[in-house]
């Protein structure tokens, strides 16, 4: 794919200002007046807290030892977690003349078509057009001793026979003043109105901190851990922050590129 260039300094496009300024509710520019509620500070991201959700850290390895197990890595994913649900969250520079959500929805789809043999189909949602893909999993006998138990128990019987699963995942992407937030969702979420209530509640509050530094279009905004994270997020009147194995990639499916 043609790498594009770092963007330039002109004023941004009004497509994308008045997206942002036009919007009921978030996601939030950091310099727009949001609304004051408990958030933890991912760095270029404000995420909100309430009763239930968990969160976890996607890292990339960056340094590998001789066998090719992760020895360092930096983080490029934050996933909020309600009941069976999953929403994979990553902000990304964007130009100042355009959104790039458009090209990136149209790269997805493509890729889930060809790639992995997938379909796709476009819809309106609360955050604009989104994409909705079945993507076909394997379940190899060696996919099903993996899983734990109750996991196993719950798939269908033909779904075993034909050694795969349907897997639906639902895109979602916000064009902001410089910035493109992607969501990613999975899990009961994609039926159950109440967990992707919840949800969708999380990204309408999210706040995305640009900076002022160029960088080039659809390069990920530098992460950061909360302090709540090696504090156990047990402060007194805060519920806990549930943490896992930093290295465990977890259900992250897409990347922009």
């Amino acid at each position: 794919m043609t790498e594009e260039p770092a963007e330039d300094t002109e004023e941004e496009a009004p497509a994308v200002a008045e997206r942002a300024d036009s919007a009921a509710g978030g996601p939030w520019d950091s310099e727009d007046s949001y609304p004051d509620i408990q958030r933890l500070d991912f760095g270029s991201m404000l995420v909100p807290v309430a009763q239930g959700l968990g969160f976890q850290v996607n890292f990339e390895a960056t340094q590998v030892d001789e066998e090719g197990n992760p020895l360092d890595g930096r983080p490029v994913a934050v996933l909020v977690q309600y009941e069976q649900s999953v929403m994979q969250l990553q902000a990304f520079a964007a130009p100042k003349r355009s959104g790039i959500w458009d090209d990136v929805r149209r790269e997805t789809a493509k890729d889930i078509q060809e790639e992995a043999q997938g379909q796709i189909q476009e819809g309106e949602g609360p955050f604009g057009t989104e994409l909705l893909a079945m993507i076909p999993t394997p379940l190899t006998e060696e996919v099903l001793a993996e899983m734990p138990a109750e996991a196993r128990e719950q798939i269908p019987a033909e779904f075993v026979e034909q050694g795969w699963a349907p897997q639906i995942i639902r895109f979602l992407g916000v064009d902001g003043p410089r910035w493109f937030l992607q969501a990613v969702v999975q899990g009961a979420a994609i039926e159950d109105e109440e967990q992707w209530q919840v949800l969708e509640d999380v990204l309408n509050g999210v706040v995305v901190v640009r900076g002022d530094a160029p960088m080039p279009p659809r390069d990920l905004l530098e992460l950061q851990i909360p302090k709540e994270f090696s504090e156990g997020g047990e402060e007194e009147g805060e519920e806990a922050v549930e943490t896992f194995n930093p290295f465990e990639r977890g259900p992250e499916i897409t990347e922009v590129r």
